[in-house]
């Protein structure tokens, strides 16, 4: 079992910048991919941006390309997103979610998510 805790969220302008944390637990990282999801208000469960926990290899979806990075610290068990250039579309709740790192992938834990709010 991995347990998921999202924080860093607000309400920020467009424009800002925020970092979300999501700090993991249970059981070693070694293996898995962690990844970020958002969803909108009457809105699907949107891909945002995975890692690996061991390379480090990283996949952006469209809408964080350019913007977005998300990073990892072995150490703390921690995944961070950094967004900056936030937009009101970003708006949203999101989700950490963690997968074994195979093919197909599934992700199998998440957290509760964290509301951010984008204001014009």
């Amino acid at each position: 079992q991995v347990q998921l805790v999202e924080s860093g969220g607000g309400l920020v302008q467009a424009g800002g910048s925020l970092r979300l944390s999501c700090a993991a637990s249970g059981r070693t990282l070694s293996g898995y991919v962690l990844g970020w999801f958002r969803q909108a208000p009457g809105k699907e469960r949107e891909f945002v941006t995975r890692i690996s926990w061991s390379a480090g290899d990283t996949y952006y979806g469209e809408s964080a390309k350019g913007r977005f990075t998300i990073s990892r610290d072995n150490a703390r068990d921690t995944v961070y997103l950094q967004m900056n250039s936030l937009k009101p579309e970003d708006t949203a709740v999101y989700y950490c979610a963690a997968a074994v790192n195979r093919s197909p992938r599934r992700y199998e834990y998440w957290g509760h998510g964290t509301q951010v709010t984008v204001s014009s």
